[in-house]
This record gives C-alpha cells, structure tokens and sequence, in this order.
C-alpha cells in the first residue's frame, strides 16, 4: 500500500517514522525545501505537556502520549542513527508573577497527581535554593515540572529522516506539489478517492495522501476546493553566550514565566523567545525588532545576569494557526475518503508530533 505524505517538518518527520514501521507501507515524503526549514527550524522545542492547562480531553491526552512517547522515541532514535538528539530531562519550571493565580496552579497540581503526573509548587526560598540566577522581587514563587521537557526541534527532524530513510522511506525533497487529481464526484456527493499526486518529478501513484504541510497545507487543500484555511503567526527568538550556565551548573530546567522562555543549549548559551506576531489585513508579517528586544528584557528582568550575555543569532518562523477552529487539525479531508490532514499545530508541533504520527497511523490501519 502506498502512503504520500506532503511536508517534512517534525511533523510530517514523524509521521514517516511511525509508518515506516507498518509492514507493506511504501512511503514517500515530498518537500519543496529541505527538511525542518519552515517552523520546525525556528521552534524552541519546549514540550509543556504536564505543566500545561489542559487537563481533559483530546488536548490533554495527545499532550500526555507525546511526552510519553519522548522518553521512547529520543534513544531509540540516537541507537538507530547514531547521532545524539540534545534532549533536557531537567524539567520546565514556571515563575509566578504577583498576579499569578495560586488557587489553579493548586488544582492543576492535585489533578496530575490524580492522573499519575508529577508537579510541584515552590515558595520563593526554595526557588532562590534551586535556580540562584532567578532574581526579581516581582516573583512570588513557581510550579516545577519534572517529567516535561526540551528537546532541538532541528536535530529530532533530522533523526527522524535518518530513521525512517534506514527503514525504506523515500524522500524528495526539492520537489513540488503540481497537483492532487480527483475524479469528478456522483450526484451523491459521496467521498471520493485519490489515486496519485502530481509533482515536479512526475505522477506517484498512492492509496493515501497525508498533507502535513503547515501553510502549505492551504493552497494545496484549495485546489482540491476544500480550502482549510491556516494563517501565519511569526516568532522571533535569539541566542545568547554567557560563557557560563546560569545558576547551579547540575540543574538546567527550562524557566518560563508570562511567555517568554530561557532555554539552556550545551551548558554557556541560552535560546530565548519567543515573540507571537500576527499578521496585519493581509498575510504579510515582518518581523517587529522591538518586540523581540522586550522578550529579551523580560528575560533580563527574571534573570539579571542575561543582561551581560553576548546574542549570537537571531531568527524568526512563522507558525500555522487554524483560523476559526482549534489546533492542530487532524482529520479526513471533508469530501475525500483517502486524504488525511496532519497539519495546523500553530505554537504546538514539536509538542504534539508523537501523538499525531500514533493518530495518523491509527487512521490509516
């Protein structure tokens, strides 16, 4: 049975792995860039899972396989690949300003507890004790998580290619979608099937299309005359050197307070982001310098030490946000009874890129 599946960021990465462990699937991956380029390559790969609000329900339970699945998924990726995939099990640690709500965080700690999820609440004298380096008399204490976790979004994709590749997954990357041909549908109006995918490198022939092309995902979906309309939000984050980690050297947890998130890389440098920009009337976005520098000042503010960091690069992605409906979007494309959608995981893509491939799977065995 042949599968095509249109995109290869983490997502449709992910998608390619867990097939390719489906005996008699022939997969095909089709990108017109290289893999991870749009908003894979500019996402900070912060997994709130635990620590998140969502506590029922399909936004929960996706949330809940994919950290799961992380734990899984990262070494058995380095043992096939042999390369290793930067993965902080340190925990995200949430700071609490002083208008913070107390009473939810309480109630997200007891229902974790219920369901088998660790998360602790720290006063300030013990959030001084762990991380020093959060110093801002604003901050009236914080919610540990343990089992959430950072992972580089750039290094997963491109294990997750190698793998899938090792396991006889074809890749075509620089190469683009000309067309999705249908057969004209009966007075029905019942489903109908796609039988191939048109590109620049020829006719693939397919029983399944998987479209997990983020933006792409609308011009595709609207030659096929069920647009599903997904618009650009843009992020922007950077890099800083500080020549040596902040705090205590043996615990790195992420810290994240009012959105903006402080991400150790390799021990003296820091990721941190990010902006969320939306389009003005038309979809054109440029990326707002000043809104990236008062990320950076709000960095600044929770750990003043930032401020003496050298930024060593800057960069910006758009994300694909569902326009009036939530994210991501994982379904049957309305009309068609071949082509599944995997696409629209706005800020969450990296976070949910497991439990999509488990659904994407599901759906087509």
């Amino acid at each position: 049975m042949n599968v095509v599946i249109i995109g290869c960021g983490v997502v449709g990465a992910a998608i390619a792995y867990e097939l390719s462990q489906v005996k008699g699937l022939k997969i095909t991956v089709i990108d017109r860039q290289p893999p991870a380029q749009a908003s894979t390559g500019a996402a900070l790969g912060v997994l709130m899972g635990v620590i998140s609000h969502k506590i029922k329900g399909k936004a929960w339970q996706m949330r809940q396989t994919s950290i799961q699945r992380y734990e899984t998924l990262i070494p058995e990726l380095e043992a096939l690949t042999g390369t290793k995939i930067p993965f902080n099990r340190q925990g995200i640690l949430s700071l609490c300003l002083e208008a913070e709500n107390f009473p939810a965080w309480e109630k997200l700690v007891e229902t974790r507890h219920s369901q088998g999820w660790q998360l602790e609440i720290w006063n300030t004298a013990k959030l001084k004790d762990f991380c020093p380096q959060v110093n801002n008399t604003q901050i009236t204490g914080a919610v540990y998580s343990p089992q959430d976790r950072q992972l580089d979004p750039t290094a997963l994709t491109l294990a997750l290619v190698a793998a899938a590749q090792n396991k006889g997954v074809n890749f075509k990357f620089g190469v683009n979608v000309l067309d999705v041909p249908t057969p004209k549908r009966n007075h029905l109006q019942e489903p109908v099937k796609c039988f191939s995918v048109e590109t620049t490198e020829g006719k693939i022939t397919t029983d399944w299309v998987v479209i997990a092309a983020g933006l792409g995902s609308t011009p595709l979906t609207a030659q096929l005359n069920q647009i599903i309309d997904i618009r650009p939000v843009l992020g922007q984050a950077l890099q800083v050197h500080l020549g040596h980690p902040l705090g205590n050297p043996d615990f790195q947890p992420v810290i994240t307070g009012n959105d903006v998130h402080i991400v150790p890389v390799g021990g003296k440098d820091y990721w941190i982001g990010a902006t969320v920009e939306f389009p003005h009337n038309s979809n054109e976005i440029t990326a707002d310098r000043e809104l990236l520098e008062s990320v950076k000042q709000q960095a600044i503010a929770f750990c003043p030490e930032l401020a003496t960091a050298t930024i060593i690069r800057t960069w910006s992605g758009l994300r694909p946000r569902p326009e009036g409906r939530p994210a991501p979007i994982i379904s049957k494309l309305l009309g068609f009874s071949n082509i599944l959608l995997a696409t629209g995981h706005y800020r969450n893509g990296v976070l949910l890129a497991p439990a999509t491939a488990a659904a994407i799977r599901e759906m087509i065995i």
